[in-house]
């Protein structure tokens, strides 16, 4: 159903010509709702990061290349890959000159410096999973006010060199170092979350004015010159207009008509099969890093009961869940926390008819309810009451409304609660709200099982009274936790899968999240909008799209 814009377009190639004759215009982008904060070290939403990517640089990034050329890391603020002396406890980078904010400040080291200790100062979501290991990371996050990370970051003003030292090796840094939360801001950045204030920016955009009830507009940084192209690329579009409010039924109709050229979010499952018969030269099926799950409460009732947690896994129709989202085309039945791609078995499931933990199947089968049924009356918890939370959209709330009926099938007292989009997220992450069992989709922030494992079920990754306590869960295991941290350490690529695959398989027996499907993601865009450009990271990339 992928239509390649370029194969049509009678401009050759090279990227002067393309420059030459795309430059301008405005690209229109909608969605239902805003996503929060525009601080780029404290939003966690796939729409900003999109977003965030054509703004913001770190001191690497991720190549802006499509397929898994869009995976490699790049030199970005630093002028190469860094260097490390002792096999991972130790990164050496060395800031390039000449690079400007969008205020016209030139990037030095002491932005880098602040920007570092700013992950910490604000709270940043991934500040104890990502840069906890950075030394005085600890001081930093029990006392954020005074947070210096003297020990663990110095710079050389001769020779601009950065050296950044961790209390263990960590293979996987430099990945952490590119995205978005450790992005490079002035100095001068409010020690606190910007809200609706924009930061200046050092990409090809920068954000001009933002109502996260109505609209944002982005415009060119005119200090913006390109220091390396595999990194940040310059811009086609003069300005970037996002509308929000359109619901996801209209914001389809909206781009299908050419009044908007893209929008964000999945496509309601009623709209699918007239997008791929009567658009398809607007259609694109983009492979993701990323999955469905339902996060079980260990430590509140029913589900912190191991027997209870498990009855669901047993209980989840995959396929059913599969057709909600779309059919074949754009997802597959998931039994593991990790999609595929990541580990070796991809496809086994513990959790399916004539299986267990301890003697897997080769691939999902179909729900096993009588045995689901079966735990949930060993565990003792038949009868109570549980409340599936879920995003306000029409994907999630078909699914959440048949994963409710399951729950009702195997013994509980089920209920479905639709929460807003935006606040949806901080809602079921915060223990304060005493959420039971909720939906949620997550996107690799690199291309490793880390980032489903440790990210999600991490004990440093547990805040409880935070909205940004991204282990849903609350789960945290000794030994599971040990052996996440020496596969984070191992430089051996093939040594660390090997650990991240056996982490996976001690999280799976226990149970602390559902995973229910590994999807695909459906681009719809406008007749004018060219050259289109995907990452499997950040997806569509704005500044490499062209209108015409």
């Amino acid at each position: 159903m992928r239509h390649d814009a370029r194969a049509a377009d009678p401009i050759a190639d090279p990227i002067a010509d393309h420059a030459a004759n795309h430059r301008g215009g405005t690209l229109r982008l909608t969605a239902h709702v805003s996503a929060g904060t525009l601080d780029p070290q404290i939003d966690y939403t796939t729409m900003y990061m999109q977003l965030f990517s054509v703004v913001y640089d770190g001191l690497l990034n991720f190549r802006k290349a499509e397929g898994a050329a869009g995976n490699e890391l790049v030199p970005d603020l630093a002028e190469s890959l860094p260097q490390t002396p002792d096999g991972g406890r130790t990164w050496i980078f060395t800031l390039r000159r000449g690079v400007r904010f969008s205020n016209g400040a030139e990037v030095g080291l002491e932005d880098v410096v602040a920007s570092l200790r700013r992950i910490f100062i604000v709270g940043s979501p991934t500040a104890g999973s990502f840069y906890g290991g950075i030394l005085g990371a600890d001081e930093c996050l029990r006392d954020a006010a005074h947070c210096t990370l003297s020990d663990g970051v110095q710079v050389d003003p001769a020779t601009r060199r950065i050296t950044i030292r961790l209390k263990e090796p960590d293979a996987e840094f430099p990945q952490k170092i590119a995205f978005p939360h450790a992005s490079i801001l002035p100095a001068d950045t409010p020690a606190h979350d910007v809200g609706n204030t924009p930061i200046a920016a050092t990409g090809p955009y920068r954000i001009v004015s933002y109502d996260p009830q109505r609209h944002m507009r982005l415009e060119r940084n005119p200090y913006f010159h390109v220091w390396n192209a595999e990194a940040q690329p310059d811009g086609y579009v003069d300005a970037i207009s996002y509308d929000f409010g359109l619901s996801d039924e209209d914001a389809v109709t909206a781009v299908e008509n050419g009044q908007y050229d893209w929008a964000f979010g999945n496509k309601p499952l009623d709209r699918l099969g007239e997008l791929g018969a009567r658009y398809t030269a607007q259609v694109h099926v983009q492979p993701l890093y990323g999955l469905y799950f339902l996060p079980m409460n260990v430590n509140i009732a029913p589900f912190s009961n191991l027997q209870a947690r498990q009855a669901v896994n047993y209980a989840l129709d995959r396929r059913a869940m599969m057709i909600l989202a779309g059919g074949s085309a754009l997802a597959s039945p998931l039994c593991s926390m990790v999609p595929p791609g990541l580990l070796p078995d991809d496809g086994r499931c513990a959790y399916t008819r004539d299986a267990t933990p301890d003697h897997p199947a080769p691939a999902w089968r179909g729900a096993d309810l009588d045995r689901a049924r079966q735990l949930v009356r060993d565990s003792g918890t038949a009868g109570q009451d549980v409340t599936l939370v879920v995003a306000a959209n029409a994907v999630d709330i078909s699914m959440g409304t048949y994963v409710r009926g399951i729950l009702q099938s195997i013994g509980y007292q089920a209920h479905l609660r639709t929460v807003s989009q935006t606040i949806h997220p901080g809602y079921i992450e915060n223990t304060d709200n005493h959420v039971q069992i909720s939906m949620r989709e997550w996107y690799a922030d690199y291309p490793s099982p880390s980032n489903f494992l440790d990210t999600l079920f991490g004990c440093e990754n547990f805040r409880p009274h935070s909205d940004s306590s991204i282990n849903i869960s609350g789960f945290c295991d000794a030994s599971i936790q040990q052996v996440m941290d020496r596969a984070r350490q191992d430089v051996d690529p093939q040594s660390a899968r090997t650990l991240w695959a056996q982490a996976n398989d001690m999280i799976t027996r226990q149970s602390p999240a559902v995973p229910m499907i590994h999807m695909s993601y459906v681009d719809v865009v406008s007749k004018r909008l060219g050259h289109y450009f995907y990452t499997s990271l950040y997806h569509m990339i704005f500044s490499q799209v062209w209108v015409r």
